[in-house]
């Protein structure tokens, strides 16, 4: 059953500039894991984009947005074969299982100027 959507997009250049202003922008939104991977991807900003909007996306589908949730709560990932995928910590985790939701799903793409993600949060009780 789905239990909530979110969807965000996000001009590629407001991320540079927030990266350029402020050195510990990276470390105030993403956890270690998102910027090692960030960086292993050739520092890529159109990736760390798409995980900005991912989280945004996902904390509107927990129906909260960033209310009680910070930024680090909510974290996206890649799976092996480069498919993202979220782990929730913290307050953002304790949501989730408030509401009965058991996965959330993501997607995320991006052009040179933008990037979207979308995030679907799921049950599996059948009602």
């Amino acid at each position: 059953m789905i239990k909530g959507v979110g969807i965000d997009i996000i001009e590629v250049d407001r991320i540079k500039k927030a990266i350029e202003r402020n050195d510990r922008f990276l470390s105030r939104i993403f956890t270690d894991r998102e910027i090692s991977l960030y960086i292993s991807k050739g520092s890529k900003l159109t990736t760390i984009a798409g995980k900005f909007a991912a989280k945004e996306a996902v904390s509107k589908a927990l129906g909260t947005g960033f209310r009680d949730i910070k930024w680090k709560d909510i974290e996206v990932l890649n799976d092996e074969m480069g498919k993202p995928y979220v782990k929730l910590h913290n307050n953002a985790k304790n949501i989730a299982y408030s509401q009965d939701i058991s996965e959330i799903l993501i997607t995320i793409s991006h052009t040179r100027y933008n990037a979207v993600a979308q995030a679907i949060a799921t049950s599996t009780r059948i009602e």
